[in-house]
């Protein structure tokens, strides 16, 4: 049975772990070869190596414009082309608006949204070349669509990020090059567990219509839909996956 990623090549950020994680595994499911990228590096490998030969890890900080090309380099040159690509590296750190610091919103700009937008540019060259066109798809926040207390410096990327994404988009239809952007709510990954406990996951969550945290293999079915060809005349959308947080 044919996959839905059947020919496609994938850059995955922030695949060690977490979303990324289950994303990358969809995704080779799917039939797609998945570029996997992370700081982690041992988290990195071990996922890839679960791939087999449809994964390639290369190491990389999403803030740095040079890595940014040698992944696009390790990918064509494994791979041979780069169908779409998959802005999931984030950090989240939150504190009152009073209390935060200049520092903080500096590190939280250069990975949430100036890594993404160094993912953009330097993945438009090869998708062009493809003749195919391809998809981006930016991981956001309900952070990027509400206001959310203790969250000024993170909301403000994610806002950002959310903004970068419909601009792209309008810039790189003419290349069939759809961008759009993907807004979890509370989702049962490693980073939020640090942050929140271990068994945050199956807690119960009240404020939260359907009363609990999302699953990182959720998200990833909605990312493959976006990178998939089911989706090729969507582009400049946002797509909330929150349990109907945002709906209130």
């Amino acid at each position: 049975m044919a996959g839905r990623l059947d020919g496609k090549v994938v850059v995955v950020t922030g695949a060690g772990r977490g979303q990324g994680a289950a994303e990358a595994r969809l995704f080779a499911e799917q039939g797609a070869r998945v570029v996997l990228t992370d700081v982690r590096e041992e988290e990195g490998r071990t996922v890839a190596k679960d791939l087999g030969e449809n994964g390639l890890f290369v190491p990389h900080d999403v803030t740095d414009a040079a890595g940014w090309q040698r992944v696009v380099g390790a990918g064509l040159d494994a791979f041979g082309r780069i169908d779409a690509l998959v802005n999931n590296a984030a950090l989240w750190r939150t504190a009152p608006v009073e209390e935060d610091t200049e520092e903080n919103l500096r590190r939280l700009l250069e990975v949430n949204l100036v890594g993404p937008f160094l993912g953009v540019q330097a993945v438009v060259p090869a998708m062009c070349r493809t003749g195919d066109g391809g998809s981006i798809v930016n991981i956001s926040s309900t952070a990027g669509l509400v206001g959310i207390e203790g969250h000024a410096s993170y909301g403000a990327t994610k806002f950002g990020l959310r903004g970068l994404t419909k601009s792209a988009a309008l810039d790189l239809a003419r290349h069939r090059i759809r961008v759009n952007s993907v807004h979890p709510g509370m989702v049962d990954t490693p980073m939020v567990a640090g942050a929140l406990g271990a068994d945050a996951g199956r807690q119960e969550w009240p404020n939260v219509p359907l009363r609990r945290m999302g699953r990182p293999e959720e998200v990833a079915e909605l990312v493959l839909y976006l990178v998939s060809d089911a989706s090729a005349y969507v582009t400049g959308a946002e797509f909330a996956i929150d349990g109907g947080l945002t709906a209130k």
